[in-house]
């Protein structure tokens, strides 16, 4: 099995390293990440200018563009064989509840969904690394049994791993992602010049955080695996909609 390894801390963050070596014993492991960090950033494609590849001497690939761009150019020419598995992470940093629409990590894991196996996109609840040999030790545990999951095509597995010691992990929960209320406002800033801007401020609280939810699941000290789909259609809503549409035109 050929692994492609991605992530948005850059291809210098300790996360990426460290899966990368909880990996390579089983799998040819090729890792193809952003050149700095490129947290929050999604779903986004580089358009508007060429990217260039930057082999480093410890094997890694660096990219002057997005987590996404690292992936879609892995699977569609810059890698020969065409990888097998899309990993992502080790993100330091939740992605629970609403965070999964902003993430470069689970972005780079949804890149990979034409793959015939499932993506996996791994986070560590804290922005230190202490504790990422308990990460490394979920992600290869559950990558190395991929292959007994029975899912749909194109399914994309969000899992994050509570900042503990390994001998202080519960177990792993099937979880729904929870939800988070309105952001804080951006901090209004004025450079020395005068000029004005502002800082995207922190997330919002826990709105949605009860027994079921991946918030709640980490805070209880287990690791939490939710599989996203990529179908964003929102069928419940069509019944609404039909009678809202009828005879406007």
């Amino acid at each position: 099995m050929r692994i492609l390894i991605a992530n948005d801390d850059g291809v210098y963050a300790p996360g990426i390293a460290a899966l990368h070596d909880a990996l390579a014993d089983m799998a040819e492991c090729v890792v193809v990440a952003p050149i700095k960090d490129m947290s929050g950033v999604s779903s986004s494609l580089t358009l508007d200018r060429p990217l260039h590849p930057q082999p480093l001497p410890n094997g890694f690939i660096a990219l002057d563009g997005t987590p996404t761009d690292c992936v879609h150019l892995g699977l569609n020419g810059l890698l020969e064989p065409v990888p097998d598995m899309v990993v992502s992470g080790i993100n330091l940093g939740a992605n629970l509840g609403d965070d999964v629409l902003y993430s470069g990590t689970v972005a780079a894991a949804i890149e990979g969904r034409f793959c015939n196996r499932p993506a996996f996109a791994f986070s560590l609840l804290s922005h230190q690394p202490d504790n990422l040999p308990t990460a490394a030790h979920i992600a290869r545990t559950l990558v190395e049994h991929h292959e007994r999951l029975e899912l749909p095509p194109r399914t994309v597995l969000s899992v994050n791993i509570p900042n503990l010691p390994l001998d202080h992990i519960r177990g792993i929960r099937l979880c729904r992602l929870g939800h988070r209320a309105r952001a804080k406002a951006p901090v209004r800033m004025v450079n020395p010049r005068g000029r004005e801007g502002y800082w995207i401020s922190v997330a919002g609280d826990v709105e949605d955080g009860g027994p079921g939810t991946d918030f709640h699941a980490v805070m209880q000290g287990y690791v939490s695996i939710t599989p996203l789909q990529l179908d964003r259609t929102f069928h419940e809503a069509f019944a609404g909609l039909d009678g809202w549409l009828e005879g406007l035109l």
